[in-house]
């Protein structure tokens, strides 16, 4: 494993239809967004995410959890947090859950901004939504205290 600082994280945006994907390095504190992947009622392809994870390699992993406006929990962030849980179970990497308040909306309007018609349901945000998750982990300061 790479050490604190300097390691390659891959953040997931859960959904029930599509789960946003994005890469990045500690360091650097950026992330780029990756294609999403499909999943049927929140199920991924397990054999996709094997995949990205042998061609990426990351140290860390993960999950913005969508919790409601007042910080309670979801239906969603209850099953993003399986999800992170599913993801720690078959692959042994480290798993961390991140608040993602607002990440949707702000990834639509990036989308937005950058010309995108506005039919989310067919040509979704996910991983930019996801990239705005890992960028937003490298920048909260709080993650420091928990890198082993």
């Amino acid at each position: 494993m790479a050490e604190a600082g300097q390691r390659l994280v891959l953040a997931f945006d859960f959904g029930t239809r599509r789960i946003g994907v994005a890469v990045g390095n500690e360091m650097l504190g950026s992330a780029t967004a990756l294609a999403p992947l499909p999943a049927r009622d929140g199920i991924p392809d397990w054999q996709q995410i094997a995949a990205l994870l042998e061609e990426w390699q990351p140290d860390l992993l993960v999950v913005g959890l969508p919790l409601n406006m007042d910080g309670t929990e979801s239906d969603m962030s209850r099953r993003a947090r399986k999800f992170g849980n599913r993801l720690h179970g078959r692959f042994g990497k480290p798993v961390e859950v991140f608040d993602e308040r607002g990440s949707t909306r702000a990834a639509k309007r990036i989308a937005r901004d950058a010309g995108h018609r506005g039919n989310y349901r067919d040509d979704g945000v996910d991983g930019i939504a996801a990239q705005l998750i890992l960028e937003s982990f490298f920048a909260d300061d709080t993650f420091l205290q928990r890198m082993p």
